[in-house]
C-alpha cells in the first residue's frame, strides 16, 4: 500500500504544493513557472514523492509538514526531469 501524504487538510495540500512546485522548478528550471503551473507540479510531485517513499520506506505513514515539504519537492523534481527529458526542452 502506498503512503501518500498526509498534511491535515485542503489548504495545507495547497501551500505545500504551490512551495514544492516553485522549489522544484527553481531547481529544475532556473525559474518558476506561475503559481497555477507550480501547484500542480507540486501536488504531482507530492503523489510521485509519497509513492517513491512508500518503495524505500514501507513502514512510514505521515511525515508532517516538514515532511512532507521534502517529499513533495523530491517527487516534484523527478515529475519536471522526466518532462524535461521526454519533451526535449533545455
Amino acid at each position: 500500500m502506498p503512503v501518500l501524504l498526509n498534511p491535515g487538510s485542503f489548504v495545507a495540500w495547497i501551500v505545500i504544493g504551490i512551495a514544492a512546485g516553485a522549489i522544484a522548478s527553481r531547481i529544475v528550471r532556473g525559474k518558476g513557472m506561475g503559481c497555477l503551473a507550480d501547484l500542480v507540479v507540486g501536488v504531482l510531485g507530492a503523489f510521485i514523492g509519497g509513492i517513491l517513499v512508500s518503495l524505500f520506506v514501507p513502514l512510514a505513514t505521515s511525515y508532517g509538514f516538514i515532511g512532507s515539504l521534502i517529499v513533495a519537492v523530491m517527487g516534484a523534481i523527478v515529475l519536471l526531469a522526466v518532462w524535461r527529458a521526454v519533451s526535449g526542452s533545455k
